[in-house]
């Protein structure tokens, strides 16, 4: 597709939060009017890297725009690709989509303006870097970064190569945490004092499961599945699922699987997309974490992954959920939809339709990423929203690692007088290149 000033009309959501109810909370960015379909050489042409089940609920809510068009997929496991590759052509019905197993490949090839990136987090900032360095624009599922020097290393380059990034932190798209965001800007609770954002109670793992017989390359591409990450042998249960919660693998001690989305939405709130909070104590059940202007962000581990969720406040909102306390009130949403407000004349601004909209669609995401290519805008998760959030998390994550109190300085983004702490702001990468 011709990079051209002809490519900056606006797109019409295509997403189930058309009700009235949806409507009614849905910003006035996401609210352009429909377009006429798009001539096949005006639409954007979009490679997928990584397609798991993640990636398949992104992938559905893109495959219907009429102005963007899935012509490839690259993953490492052959069954990945063929499953996608039935989806995508299943869809336009034809047997256009290409696979690779090798996503190099997929980035050689011009005609491909667009990636979505979709792996397990081990490869999110080196594919979204290389990416960027081939002349695409990026749609990353979070965490965009597995360490802190990842996740600055990829908003330096997507500002460098002038790319569109835009993190998977959906939740900035949804329409129950938009409202929550939007009372707090507003000053409906008063001066904001204090926030909290929900994560899974964090692990520290890093035992290895039982070697077993590598299967060829054609099958599972195991040095490229490891990619950046320390070898360790084959286990089909890793390319499952099973590195989750693996140090080599995950992000955070677990803590940015949901912090990702709950503290980025704190951020929002305190109106700190450029900066973050300076300082981060964990305490048994939590992370206390201020910021310069003196608002608290709690970091409250609510859940063991996968279910087994602990009694808590603020877990009946579902999964991430998150609470914004004032002086005159307070506001908690999560993906329930449901949205929880102080004092009662603000819970009745809400109409009764609009108090329970499910917070999951990822469809108003996607069309804010597309629809910034061909404005060559900022998405409302760009790099550097990305960049303050996730490196949050993370310093949080290492504070809870080393057990004691951290201080950042968030415009040199290091600890202040603990080089231990700094060690941990990166990680070797393993010349996987090299085995190829």
């Amino acid at each position: 597709m011709p990079r051209n000033n002809s490519l900056t009309r606006r797109f019409v959501l295509k997403s189930t939060l058309a009700s009235s109810a949806a409507s009614y909370l849905v910003p006035q960015a996401f609210a352009a009017p429909r377009s006429a379909p798009q001539s096949p050489n005006e639409r954007i042409q979009l490679g997928i890297i990584g397609i798991g089940p993640r990636c398949t609920y992104d992938l559905k809510a893109m495959l219907p725009f009429s102005d963007v068009r899935c012509v490839a997929i690259a993953d490492v496991q052959a069954s990945r690709r063929d499953a996608g590759k039935q989806l995508v052509d299943g869809f336009y019905n034809n047997q256009d989509c290409k696979l690779y197993s090798d996503f190099r490949e997929l980035l050689d090839r011009k005609d491909i303006d667009a990636v979505l990136i979709a792996t397990g987090d081990r490869w999110h900032a080196t594919a979204s870097i290389m990416a960027a360095q081939a002349g695409k624009d990026v749609y990353s599922e979070k965490p965009c970064g597995i360490t802190i020097e990842a996740c600055q290393k990829l908003a330096d380059t997507i500002d460098q190569t002038k790319r569109v990034f835009q993190a998977g932190t959906q939740r900035r798209s949804v329409p129950n945490f938009v409202q929550a965001v939007e009372w707090v800007h507003q000053g409906k609770l008063g001066k904001l004092q204090a926030m909290h954002a929900s994560v899974y109670i964090p692990v520290l793992e890093n035992n290895w499961l039982a070697p077993e017989p590598q299967p060829d390359k054609s099958i599972v591409d195991w040095n490229l599945w490891l990619g950046p990450a320390p070898w360790r042998p084959y286990n089909q249960a890793y390319c499952d699922g099973k590195w989750r919660g693996q140090w080599d693998f995950d992000s955070g001690a677990r803590l940015l699987d949901w912090g990702a989305h709950t503290v980025d939405l704190c951020q929002w709130a305190n109106q700190a997309d450029d900066t973050m909070p300076l300082e981060y104590e964990p305490q048994a059940d939590k992370i206390v974490c201020t910021y310069a202007n003196g608002v608290k962000l709690i970091i409250d581990f609510l859940a063991q992954p996968f279910g087994d969720r602990s009694p808590h406040y603020i877990t009946r909102l579902g999964t991430c959920p998150v609470r914004f306390v004032g002086t005159e009130g307070s506001v908690e949403t999560g993906d329930s939809g449901e949205i929880v407000a102080t004092p009662e004349s603000l819970q009745k601004q809400l109409p009764e339709a609009s108090k329970r909209v499910a917070g999951l669609d990822v469809t108003a995401h996607a069309r804010n990423f597309f629809d910034s290519i061909r404005t060559r805008s900022k998405p409302v998760a760009n790099q550097e929203v990305m960049r303050r959030s996730h490196i949050a998390c993370h310093a949080a994550a290492i504070s809870w690692i080393l057990g004691r109190k951290l201080v950042i300085d968030p415009k040199t983004e290091k600890f202040v007088g603990d080089p231990q702490a700094n060690l941990l702001v990166s990680r070797p990468d393993r010349a996987w290149q090299e085995l190829l």
